[in-house]
């Protein structure tokens, strides 16, 4: 009585059988799923870091125009190098009215007359500063504005070379139909020279496709940007 039978031997073989069958195609299914994923995110990556470098490159292989030329010219704050060049742009005739857009509200025109060396005459008859934007959307809605103001067609955007693809992109946004021509200035000669073994460009030129690449995105979900204005009581207490 204590022996047991073959079929019950062999029917617990049978169960055990299978259900280490059904175990090895568990892991066999987890370990697909997890190869799944990482290939997924290495093509991810892939994508990423060819995105990030074909920016880098359209931005290294930005230069100003030859002869630049436009109704009005509207420069972009974040350094005085960009507003000397914008001045002297103004100076050569490439525009007949020069827009400084995002002066801190602390700073004057008194400050900017005298660290570009330019007359006061000069900034009396031809220089607007606009204290409104916070940001570069609240550059091109500044922008945009003064643009409706004066009536101008075509204007030259003076901003740094990273920064110009973005610009470009939130000007076009709040000017349709107004010619747009890019003068970047070269802080770095990013063509020519090894940045990526530079932290701190590549650093910036990171920063600023992540900033354009959320831009993209925001524009094509068609989700709203803000105005980017100190006036915007949404705004309230943002200094900078």
């Amino acid at each position: 009585m204590m022996t047991r039978t073959m079929s019950e031997q062999n029917g617990d073989t049978g169960e055990d059988g299978t259900g280490a069958l059904l175990r090895r195609r568990h892991v066999s299914r987890g370990r697909q799923l997890v190869r799944i994923v990482f290939y997924m995110l290495l093509v991810m990556a892939g994508g990423l870091l060819a995105s990030f470098l074909y920016f880098a490159d359209q931005v290294a292989s930005l230069t100003p125009p030859a002869d630049p030329k436009a109704d009005a010219i509207v420069v972009l704050t974040g350094g005085f190098q960009r507003i000397d060049q914008a001045v002297d742009l103004l100076k050569d005739g490439a525009g007949a009215r020069l827009l400084i857009s995002g002066v801190h509200p602390t700073t004057t025109g008194s400050q900017i007359r005298r660290n570009t060396q330019s007359s006061a005459a000069l900034f009396r008859c031809c220089v607007d500063i606009g204290y409104d934007a916070i940001d570069t959307v609240g550059n091109a809605n500044e922008t945009a504005a003064w643009i409706r103001a004066h009536r101008y067609r075509s204007v030259l955007v003076v901003t740094n070379n990273y920064h110009m693809p973005r610009s470009i992109l939130e000007l076009q946004r709040a000017n349709p139909g107004i010619a747009l021509t890019p003068y970047p200035v070269v802080n770095s000669d990013l063509k020519t020279s090894n940045w990526m073994t530079n932290p701190m460009v590549v650093k910036t030129i990171l920063s600023e496709y992540g900033k354009y690449t959320v831009a993209r995105l925001r524009d094509l979900m068609g989700a709203a940007a803000g105005s980017g204005l100190r006036t915007d009581p949404r705004n309230a207490g943002i200094d900078r």
